[in-house]
């Protein structure tokens, strides 16, 4: 039988396809390509007058009351922070472009496909005008964007600053030479051919024009004769008969290189001429004292199990008696405690056992018992043991573990050790401040004398600067042989270590002008903190010549915090908040230390801006509460016992031990090496001290002046807090205005801690005062 013929089936139509084909539709999409192209190359040349002011409200999006400055509004400042800070920079403008080209194509009904090509060469040049401006390194960060900056860092460093160069030129050499099919044969064809002038075409009625007596020029506009010579130089005929001879002259062309090229690639010349520069490098040959230096007490931890046996015994025993019961307990055995871990039996409440906190103390005849319920990330119930022969945990043995000299933080401080016998090193930079506190001789001192021991140890003299506050005058007293290598003080001062009250609020409001300095310098150069500074500083992209300086980290160190707070008040709390509250970003960090952290001391404003606390041993549960916001610090054991609390979690410590003559051989060794001319030196403060015969002009006199003196006079009281509190100023206006106040003879001269003499009696005698003033002028 014959096989029928199988009708192939029509094929329906694509609907997408022919959705696309559609004029009405394409003349639709082809108008949004174009508008859209507009609005984006609306908001990218906005957002080069109003980046920095919307920088703040990216995350605000959804709030209404949130205004941006943008032409093009929130959306405009979103997208443009995305295409040109965090994308490609102003080669981004690449994009617009294509996208209305592309609108106007399909709107002209030209075929698309003609795009292809400067798509495809468009995000190509898009990459390589960022990396060229990366590689340029201009102030503005919107030129390369972030695209260009992280790629050029990244090639410099596989091929380096040359090898950079040499990928871009290759790269646009290969775009002009595909772009406009060159090959040699064309390039050669762009050059003519030279010809040498034969005399004997020249006709003989050019020669009957040329003066038989003279050497006559003729131009090479004038002198074509049969139109078949092309002379490049002036032709020298003389009035013989003899053939002229044609020269061929060669022209030097010398190329003026663009001034403002020159001072774009300044820093890049200065990097590949002198490299990246070395902070370091006057103190070349610094060397870091040795682990030798530290006293080796050769610390073991010895685990008993009879004593093992016997608490956990007691602890089981004690809790049974109060019908609780336990299905597992681990004991993990540290330097000074051993920690019991407990996991209760199902329907125990947890509250039960921690009232039993004196109880188990108690049976196991101890001190310092401390039970955690729960312990944080663990299903278990901890109850910390004191040892009965506790170890001592050494500085050597800390400073020579693996964890510390393998670390790559910014201010690495070695604690101590954990109750798992674990080396604990933290990042100052992180905390970013510490509060210290404890009861006398419970290892406070010894604290601090580990945390700058840390930093002596990690941290070249160029890196980090010390101030050193000791109002009890002995405690750090040692570290004045490193004056010249570590040290901070102010102008004229004869002493580095400050003991004087006095000196302590001229130093913290120094410390604050060059907060205020600093923060002006990272403006400047379009970083965030210190850290980003410093790298471009080295990387020569921060003209010194502008004002611009290497930063180095500066550690600010009371030792009894407590003690200043009673002769100075608010002249101390006021810059010691402000310093904690803003010197974080540009390395400025504080470590403030007390043996009474009463609320009077530690108020409010100090703990809402120390986030990171050591707590020793103290005396009892409200001060614990004071420094730590809960118990636990009341039932140390003293010696070094120490809880830290940081990021929200508390951790028992053995504080490492230095003695004084370990102190003592690391600073004798550092400050027997080369040093630099004096001591790191921080602005000028002009204190309230010493102003009995001031000078002040009656013009320069602050607007507020009478109002202060209104204040001043009513209260019969003369401090600049009393200005700060009523005029709601800052402490340095305050301060001038007391000066001013001072030269008019309303209030006495400076008597520390107390409240200056108020020498006017009442507000008539104020007027009167000021109108005689106002007479003698």
């Amino acid at each position: 039988m014959a096989k029928k013929p199988v009708k192939k089936k029509k094929k329906s139509p694509n609907k997408i396809g022919v959705f696309l084909q559609n004029r009405q539709f394409q003349f639709v999409l082809s108008i949004f390509m174009m508008l859209f192209a507009l609005l984006l190359i609306t908001a990218f040349i906005s957002f080069f007058k109003t980046w920095k002011a919307d920088q703040s409200i990216l995350t605000e999006l959804s709030d209404k009351t949130v205004i941006a400055k943008n032409w093009i509004g929130k959306l405009g400042a979103q997208i443009s922070h995305f295409f040109l800070y965090k994308g490609f920079g102003i080669g981004s403008f690449v994009l617009p472009i294509l996208l209305f080209f592309s609108g106007l194509y399909l709107l002209l009904k030209i075929r698309l496909q003609k795009m292809r090509k400067p798509w495809f060469f468009g995000v190509l040049g898009m990459v390589w005008m960022s990396l060229l401006f990366g590689f340029i390194q201009l102030k503005n960060p919107l030129f390369s964007g972030t695209v260009g900056f992280e790629l050029h860092k990244f090639l410099e460093i596989y091929i380096g600053k040359f090898g950079v160069v040499a990928l871009l030129f290759l790269s646009l050499l290969i775009y002009i030479v595909i772009r406009f099919k060159l090959t040699p044969e064309n390039l050669l064809s762009l050059f003519p051919k030279k010809k040498t002038v034969n005399t004997s075409e020249i006709s003989d009625k050019s020669f009957d024009k040329i003066n038989n007596d003279t050497v006559a020029e003729v131009p090479l506009d004038v002198f074509t004769p049969k139109e078949a010579i092309m002379a490049e130089e002036p032709l020298l005929v003389a009035d013989d008969k003899k053939e002229p001879e044609a020269e061929d002259v060669a022209i030097d062309i010398e190329k003026v290189q663009d001034e403002t090229q020159v001072n774009e690639n300044l820093s890049d010349r200065l990097l590949e001429d002198f490299g990246e520069f070395d902070p370091t490098l006057e103190l070349s040959n610094f060397k870091f004292p040795s682990l030798e230096k530290l006293k080796d007490y050769q610390e073991s931890i010895s685990v008993n199990p009879e004593e093992l046996q016997q608490n956990k015994d007691r602890i089981v025993e004690t809790l049974r008696n109060y019908k609780i019961g336990i299905s597992h307990i681990k004991a993990t055995v540290g330097p000074t405690v051993t920690l019991y871990e407990i996991i209760p039996q199902a329907g125990v409440r947890i509250s039960k056992i921690k009232n039993l906190e004196d109880d188990i103390a108690l049976s196991l005849a101890a001190l310092g018992i401390r039970i955690i319920a729960p312990i944080p990330g663990k299903g278990t119930i901890g109850i910390e043991v004191p040892n009965k022969k506790p170890s001592l945990v050494s500085m050597r043995s800390v400073i020579s573990s693996a964890k510390f000299q393998n670390s790559e933080m910014e201010l690495p401080i070695a604690f101590g050790k954990t109750i798992s016998n674990e080396t604990f090193v933290v990042d100052l930079a992180k905390m970013p401040h510490l509060l210290m506190a404890g009861a006398t001789g419970q290892g406070k001192s010894v604290g601090l004398n580990a945390v700058l021991t840390s930093l002596l140890y990690k941290k070249h003299p160029a890196e980090v600067k010390f101030v050193l506050v000791d109002p009890k005058k002995v405690e750090l007293t040692l570290y004045n042989k490193i004056e010249r290598h570590y040290l901070a003080k102010l102008p004229d001062s004869e002493e580095a270590i400050i003991t004087d009250t006095t000196k302590v609020v001229n130093t913290l409001n120094s410390l604050c002008i060059e907060m205020d300095d600093r923060y002006e310098l990272l403006k400047n150069a379009f970083v965030r903190n210190i850290k980003e500074y410093n790298i471009k500083f080295k990387s020569r992209q921060l003209n010194p010549e502008n004002g611009h300086r290497f930063l180095p980290y500066i550690v600010l160190v009371i030792d009894e915090f407590a003690d200043l707070i009673m002769t100075a008040g608010k002249e101390i709390e006021t810059p010691i908040a402000r310093l904690a509250q803003l010197a974080r970003a540009i390395g400025i960090h504080l470590i403030v230390a007390t043996q009474r952290p009463s609320v009077n001391v530690i108020t409010g404003i100090i703990k809402a801006n120390f986030p990171s606390r050591i707590a020793f041993r103290v005396t009892s549960k409200i001060d614990s509460r004071t420094i730590l916001d809960g118990a636990g610090a009341d039932q140390l054991i003293g010696k070094g016992d120490m809880l830290y609390s940081g990021r929200s979690e508390l951790i028992r410590l053995q504080c490492a031990f230095v003695d004084t003559p370990e102190i003592e051989r690391i600073t004798d060794f550092i400050g027997s090496q080369r040093a630099y001319p004096e001591a790191y030196i921080l602005p000028e403060y002009s204190g309230e001290e010493g102003n009995s015969s001031l000078d002040i002009d009656i013009d320069d006199r602050d607007k507020l002046f009478y109002d202060a003196a209104l204040v001043i006079v009513r209260a019969q009281q003369g401090s600049a807090s009393l200005l700060q509190r009523k005029l709601k100023l800052g402490y340095n206006r305050a301060g001038r205005l007391i000066d001013q106040l001072e030269a008019a003879g309303i209030v006495g001269p400076f008597e520390g801690s107390k409240a200056r003499q108020v020498l006017v009696p009442d507000e008539l005698s104020l007027r009167q005062l000021i109108d005689n003033e106002k007479n003698n002028i």
